[in-house]
């Protein structure tokens, strides 16, 4: 994942001028040019809201000429493209709002279907989410149809209740079922693009209302009169929606996906040390075995027990493997768990656990210290 500076750094501030100075020379720029010196330090989302304040600043006037601004932009300036159009489509949101007219809330949304392709308009039409729902859903459901890739998973993409980097739309957290139209004629969509966000926002869907998410998913694997292709597009696109149940051992989720209670074995986990620093990696290994009559087909995860500041732990679950054993039948499994730094995750020097998930039950569970890096 590259880091803030390298997608909204000195480049796109660069980009942007000499996108504006194309179209109005006049401008000047000023304020858009003084972010240079005031990027270090900032979160990604707060670079991009130091920028849209720039632009209202140097730009000025109306939501009209803003708005016209822009498309002279987006016709005129090879550089209008990438990072800065999160910037530029949050300051069209921010003039539209401030306009307060039914006139410039739709044309702002149709400036973000217009502008998506570019980067993806998916952060700032959350304003007008939060501005108007009803309105804005209206349009965006009819998004759906589009036959630009970009806009149509900006329809599914722009509406995630957790999407992340963004500001929440909480009338979407409060009525979940409000997207569900625009997953319902997306979930088939001939892109991959647009299907992994269907995925995604069913996978955010799931982390309030998981009965809800596995009726829906039930109900497209049970549609009738599809391709075989398209079939597989679905159950791919099942899968990676129901992830996150999955990993929590959802007994519905696990039983759409085939991965009902078996009869196993488990040996492990074993480590093969007790004790790794972070920066290295923790190795274990184990071993499972179908005890039953009939064939199991598995879900196997690891989950990480990490100690917090206060001493105590908190479990984040790991996909490991799936496999199918026949009765009798066992496999073995190895692993090495990464605890190299990373800037989403801090850790505390101390006692964590291991142990295995094998279709959401529990198994082995043991005990490692983790230290702190070598020469830390």
């Amino acid at each position: 994942m590259p880091f803030a500076d390298e997608l909204i750094g000195t480049q796109t501030v660069r980009a942007l001028t000499a996108s504006l100075e194309t179209v109005r020379p006049d401008l000047g720029l000023t304020a858009v040019r003084a972010t240079e010196g005031a990027l270090a330090r900032l979160s990604l989302r707060e670079r991009s809201d130091l920028l849209r304040d720039a632009l209202l600043a140097d730009l000025g006037g109306d939501y009209p000429t803003l708005a016209a601004t822009v498309r002279e932009a987006c016709d005129r300036a090879e550089s209008f493209t990438g990072w800065l159009i999160w910037p530029v489509t949050s300051a069209v949101v921010a003039k539209a709002i401030e306009d307060g007219s039914a006139g410039a809330f739709d044309d702002a949304l149709a400036l973000m279907a217009e502008l998506t392709p570019r980067l993806t308009a998916e952060f700032a039409i959350r304003g007008l989410l939060n501005h108007d729902l009803d309105r804005a859903l209206s349009t965006i459901r009819g998004w759906v149809a589009s036959e630009d890739e970009h806009v149509r998973r900006l329809a599914t993409e722009g509406t995630r209740p957790f999407l992340p980097w963004s500001v929440r739309v909480p009338g979407i957290l409060v009525e979940p079922r409000s997207t569900l139209p625009i997953l319902h004629a997306l979930y088939r969509d001939d892109s991959e693009y647009v299907r992994r966000s269907v995925a995604n926002h069913l996978n955010d869907l799931s982390r309030r209302e998981p009965d809800l998410v596995v009726e829906t998913a039930a109900a497209w694997l049970g549609a009738p009169g599809d391709a075989e292709v398209t079939r597989e597009n679905t159950r791919r696109l099942v899968r990676h929606g129901l992830r996150t149940l999955v990993k929590q051992g959802h007994p519905g989720a696990l039983g759409l996906l085939g991965f009902t209670p078996a009869a196993v074995e488990v040996t492990g986990p074993v480590l093969a040390t007790d004790v790794v620093a972070v920066g290295e990696v923790l190795t274990f290994t184990a071993s499972i075995r179908n005890t039953g009559t009939e064939a199991a087909q598995l879900a196997v995860d690891y989950v990480i027990h990490h100690r917090k500041a206060n001493a105590s732990q908190t479990a984040k679950t790991f996909k490991l493997t799936t496999c199918r054993l026949a009765p009798g039948e066992a496999v073995d499994l190895g692993k090495q768990h990464s605890f190299r730094v990373l800037t989403t995750r801090r850790y505390h020097a101390g006692e964590h656990a291991l142990e295995l998930q094998v279709n959401g039950v529990r198994y082995g569970r043991v005990s490692f210290t983790l230290t702190a890096p070598p020469g830390g």
